[in-house]
């Protein structure tokens, strides 16, 4: 747990100051007052508020128990990691077995999509800042990204060579964006998206 030791003139300011440093909300962190401020004897010998202000509901650690709680259901043993940097929230598998791998991610990343969902409930629930949670298993999102960039390149080459549009499979909205991105600097091809979530499909077509 991330912890921070703060002096100042008073205990609310003491607190407040280590609230933003570690980038935490009040209901996030446990508040050790070390010393009250003291005015001293005629102005002499005055000391300041100091706290210990400790992270035990952050973040990392709501997901941490969130997540622990799910492999134990789940009945998977896996090593994960936790980062938070600039209001993104990272949790990536970092070694599992092939078989709860496949579990874990889903078909074409369904059930990663849907942990993923859940953890940023948990995450910002009560929250005024918004943290983005982006959940991950031995970097398949890379790869997954990567697969759908040729896939956007292929099926770009199919509908020139066709002359007709071409209806790709239902994707999430985070899929779409690659495949809308991948070909947006394509001179004579357009992309948009046609059907309703979740069954939402990008649709390549020449202008």
């Amino acid at each position: 747990m991330k912890s921070v030791t703060i002096e100042r003139s008073t205990v609310d300011e003491a607190v407040n100051a280590a609230i933003a440093e570690l980038e935490s909300e009040i209901d996030e962190v446990d508040i050790e007052v070390i010393n009250e401020a003291s005015k001293g004897f005629f102005g002499f010998g005055s000391k300041g508020a100091k706290v210990k202000v400790t992270v035990v509901n952050g973040p990392k650690e709501k997901v941490r128990k969130f997540f622990d709680f799910l492999l134990e259901k789940m009945d998977i043993k896996a090593d994960y990691e936790i980062e938070l940097s600039n209001n993104t929230l990272k949790v990536n598998i970092t070694n599992i077995d092939d078989d709860d791998k496949g579990i874990v991610i889903g078909k074409r990343g369904k059930n990663l999509d849907e942990i993923q969902f859940i953890m940023n409930l948990i995450v910002n629930k009560g929250k005024q800042n918004y943290i983005r949670v982006i959940f991950n298993v031995e970097d398949y999102r890379e790869k997954r990204e990567e697969t759908l960039k040729r896939l956007a390149k292929k099926m770009a080459e199919k509908c020139r060579y066709y002359n007709h549009k071409v209806r790709l499979e239902p994707m999430n909205p985070y899929e779409r964006r690659i495949i809308h991105s991948a070909l947006q600097e394509e001179r004579d091809i357009i992309t948009y998206s046609e059907g309703v979530e979740p069954y939402r499909k990008v649709v390549i077509d020449l202008k």
